[in-house]
């Protein structure tokens, strides 16, 4: 059983923070980049990095 209490960290590429004019497109190219890690769940961003829970697998 995985403990939902930890949080997964991804740290995000430059290219996100130089990319993005404004917080909504940040938003959005960090939810593209995540894509990569379909068993995470973004919570937020902190110190330049992803803020995940994992995602359960289904039976």
């Amino acid at each position: 059983m995985i403990n939902q209490e930890v949080p997964y960290k991804v740290l995000l590429p430059t290219w996100i923070w130089e990319k993005a004019q404004s917080k909504e497109e940040l938003k959005t190219l960090v939810l593209q980049y995540m894509k990569r890690y379909p068993h995470y769940h973004v919570r937020g961003i902190q110190n330049r990095k992803a803020i995940c829970d994992r995602k359960e697998e289904e039976a």
